[in-house]
């Protein structure tokens, strides 16, 4: 398993090895795997993770309710709350739909519009690993938006890695690495055989080379 300080370790030296850049570059892990035989096992990963630090720019989080809940998510940070009549009227329009299911980072929505939820947009969020967390009735859903601001998803893709975002270059060098740590845990948990499943760790930088983490041991 990588230390938090072997984390601060790789975070330093991947502002180091990045050029300048006029915009603030996302920090993202990438975890390589072994041992795994992705053909013959009903491997994938795709998970939500709630992170100890939050990023500069906010996840986008939309929320689908009505009545008194979706009162609630418009007083709350989410950015856009598509209630019953909305969604029915888009419900045909592909191009729509489409822009919701590429617009957001997260969904919510009240438990009793997730069937509808999944007849109409289970085709556009279901392969990106979209589909909405359900917000039972009565649900604090302001605290629900709340906690998925500092959320992000990690996924495999049906491959032999998995990656996920775990800070930017705004934040500092010990909240990246903390975040970092988080998800590698929460990869761990989901292997076969755990961090003897783990190969290789990599953070990067969008637009530099990635830092690299010896082998794990064998």
């Amino acid at each position: 398993m990588v230390s938090l300080k072997e984390f601060v370790k790789m975070v330093k030296e991947s502002r180091e090895k990045s050029k300048k850049r006029n915009f603030n570059q996302s920090f993202e892990i990438i975890v390589t795997l072994r041992d795994i035989d992705v053909k013959k096992q009903d491997f994938n990963i795709s998970e939500t993770v709630y992170l100890a630090h939050k990023f500069t720019k906010k996840p986008g989080i939309c929320v689908f309710a009505g009545g008194d809940m979706a009162l609630k998510a418009k007083r709350s940070k989410a950015d856009r709350v598509i209630e019953p009549e909305e969604l029915e009227k888009n419900a045909s329009d592909k191009r729509q739909l489409r822009k919701i299911a590429k617009g957001y980072s997260f969904f919510l929505s009240e438990t009793t519009l997730m069937p509808k939820i999944g007849k109409i947009l289970g085709q556009f969020l279901g392969p990106k690993g979209k589909m909405p967390a359900p917000v039972p009735p009565n649900a604090p859903v302001e605290n629900m938006v709340e906690r998925f601001i500092s959320a992000v998803r990690i996924r495999s893709r049906g491959q032999l890695a998995v990656t996920g975002k775990v800070g930017d270059e705004s934040m500092n060098d010990e909240a990246v690495a903390e975040n970092a740590v988080i998800i590698l845990n929460a990869i761990e948990k989901k292997l076969p055989s755990g961090n003897n499943n783990i190969d290789k760790v990599m953070l990067k930088l969008t637009m530099a080379e990635p830092v690299t983490i010896p082998a794990m041991s064998k």
